[in-house]
């Protein structure tokens, strides 16, 4: 195998190089998998203003058809984080994959097509419930509601106190949530109520199966990914090489915490990806 960059960040855990060497070995039997905000796009006060990295695409351009899959998990829908990606028509993505929804939704490259299933009908009832029931608890002031299609978001980072509005909501929304047969997904400075029985770490699972993987990295910073987390701990258990990327580490300890590597955000990230596709390059061709 040829040398790494001298860039290359390392993990500081036996388990993450591991993982890292196995990715390095045999990428064409590897998937990378990447949340979205907060890991390819940094996060805003808006998330309808979120985009992916300057050079999320470029990275991924050049990893993509180096590995056997990139796969983008988001609970974003499909479409809207492959609008917000760029990822639409970019030369080079033809191994991307985006599973929205925590895995309802995919769009892939090659086809163009998102294929989504019908809406939970707990959705609809909650969607008309919601913003009367924030007024009636009186946590409509500094919240706001994001419209995710299979899944509605109550935001508190405009809050005056984000932390505090955060902890008053989460039992009441997952009150609400249970009575219409839905669950609530906590992120940062954000509650997601959507239908149960999906999340990152059973779309990552599935999608590993389902591409035959030998190895994967997963890199997310959010509560939500901690299930992909667990999912990865598990196939490292079960053989399967795996390494754990953190983007940032102040606001989600319990992710950086269980890390392999942690990185500085977005950017950070991406120069991580574009070094990975390099030494890839640069290592003995594999079969």
């Amino acid at each position: 195998m040829g040398s790494r960059p001298h860039s290359m960040p390392m993990p500081v855990t036996a388990a993450g190089r591991e993982g890292l060497e196995a990715l390095l070995r045999a990428p064409r039997r590897s998937v990378v998998a990447l949340d979205f905000d907060g890991t390819l796009a940094e996060i805003v006060a808006d998330p309808d203003q979120a985009r992916a990295h300057a050079g999320a695409v470029g990275a991924l351009a050049a990893l993509a058809p180096e590995v056997a899959s990139v796969a983008v998990i988001t609970g974003r829908p499909a479409g809207v984080a492959v609008r917000y990606g760029g990822f639409a028509g970019a030369a080079g993505l033809e191994h991307l994959v985006v599973l929205g929804h925590y895995g309802a939704e995919r769009w892939d490259a090659v086809s163009g097509i998102v294929h989504t299933p019908a809406e939970h009908p707990g959705v609809a009832a909650v969607r008309a419930e919601l913003p009367g029931f924030l007024d009636a608890i009186g946590a409509w002031r500094g919240t706001w509601i994001e419209e995710k299609g299979r899944a509605l978001a109550v935001h508190t980072r405009r809050a005056e106190d984000p932390e505090a509005a955060f902890a008053a909501l989460r039992e009441p929304l997952a009150e609400l949530a249970a009575r219409h047969g839905l669950m609530v997904e906590p992120g940062r400075a954000v509650l997601e109520l959507r239908p149960p029985g999906m999340d990152k770490g059973v779309a990552l699972t599935e999608y590993l199966a389902e591409t035959g993987a030998e190895a994967v990295l997963y890199a997310g910073d959010d509560l939500g990914d901690l299930a992909a987390y667990a999912a990865v701990e598990k196939l490292r258990t079960d053989g399967m090489p795996g390494l754990l990327v953190a983007s940032g580490s102040a606001e989600v300890p319990e992710l950086a915490s269980r890390a392999d590597l942690v990185v500085n955000g977005p950017a950070e990230v991406v120069a991580f990806l574009a070094t990975l596709a390099e030494a890839i390059r640069s290592a003995s061709p594999t079969p």
